[in-house]
């Protein structure tokens, strides 16, 4: 009975250790361990929006836990506020650190929008209302069009993407590795009204 008691208290704190280990370091998760972590949702605390399929999972991990306060007040600007109520503009959320923009615009035609990435902040982006095409691909396999402006945190490029549709429920997460073409239309130009939450990101 002692043996076997002893040998229980020994699997719970290795299983404690390797739990520790691995969020310690995001960096040292295995695949299953990532997509356990990301299929959890805890990082969302409650949020009920659903992650696009094209987030990078990984990145992710490591950024959230890098700066988890930073990723747990997007989330909650996301959670608590009435984004369809909220004006279009700029909305801090903690300093130059986390911060967001509301727009409505006319969604455009492809030829009259750009690929782009930037390097000091990862990009959310969520549709309130309506609808448009987003362009994802990896910034290595873009041709850069206009070097980056640091002052803008911006590049520009062009190239060829997988185009997919925004609609209200689902967010997207660019980091400075994805190139991104937000904007697009999918039909007849019609305004949408959208998030951008910028979130600092972590080297």
């Amino acid at each position: 009975m002692k043996s076997q008691f002893v040998l229980k208290l020994l699997l719970i704190l290795l299983a404690g250790s390797i739990k520790a280990t691995a969020q310690g370091d995001a960096k040292t998760w295995t695949t299953d361990q990532i997509n356990q972590w990301f299929n959890k949702k805890e990082w969302l605390n409650g949020l009920a929006f659903q992650p696009h399929e094209t987030i990078n999972k990984a990145e992710l991990a490591r950024q959230y836990q890098l700066n988890k306060v930073y990723w747990d007040e997007a989330f909650a600007f996301l959670k608590e506020n009435d984004l369809k109520a909220l004006a279009n503009g700029r909305f801090p959320i903690d300093g130059e650190n986390v911060f967001a923009f509301i727009t409505e615009n006319p969604t455009k035609n492809l030829d009259s929008t750009q690929w782009e990435s930037h390097k000091n902040y990862v990009d959310l982006h969520y549709v309130i209302s309506g609808e448009e095409m987003i362009g994802d691909c990896p910034k290595s396999k873009l041709t850069v069009t206009k070097s980056y402006d640091a002052s803008k945190d911006i590049a520009n490029y062009s190239g060829a993407g997988k185009i997919y549709t925004a609609r209200p429920g689902t967010f997207f997460i660019f980091f400075p590795s994805d190139g991104h073409r937000p904007g697009i239309s999918p039909g007849g130009n019609k305004s949408d009204k959208k998030i951008v939450i910028k979130i600092r990101y972590a080297e």
